[in-house]
């Protein structure tokens, strides 16, 4: 990673998630999570803002499944965060058509690789269904 992307929000981001964390930002100012990671908090104009460690957990707040080559399959979901963000991402250890609305879902870090930084993933708690 280069130097610039090291310093910047996505970069810090990105850091979190190879050490096994999901990040995210709070304003200082009115308290609210924020994300994707910013440099100035959205509401507020604020650059007030600090880095936390999410427990992991949430809830699919909405999902679908895309269709690819070959019969491939698999979902795209937004999840609310219970520090209080929703974010994109996908659930994994599940048929893609069995992922729910209101299903509950533990964070978990897919590590990349040398095409595409580490990222966030979810799958669902307790295991799959």
């Amino acid at each position: 990673m280069d130097s610039l992307m090291e310093k910047s929000p996505l970069g810090v981001f990105i850091e979190h998630i190879k050490k096994g964390e999901l990040a995210y930002q709070v304003c200082t100012d009115d308290n609210k999570a924020i994300f994707f990671p910013r440099v100035v908090a959205p509401k507020t104009g604020s650059t007030n803002l600090e880095w936390r460690v999410s427990k992991g957990l949430g809830t699919v707040y909405t999902t679908t499944v895309v269709c690819g080559k070959e019969n491939a399959k698999w979902n795209v979901a937004m999840i609310d965060v219970d520090e209080g963000f929703r974010m994109m991402s996908r659930v994994e250890d599940i048929d893609p058509m069995e992922v729910k609305i209101g299903m509950r879902v533990q964070f978990r870090a897919h590590p990349g690789d040398e095409k595409q930084p580490a990222y966030p993933v979810f799958v669902p708690v307790g295991g799959a269904k």
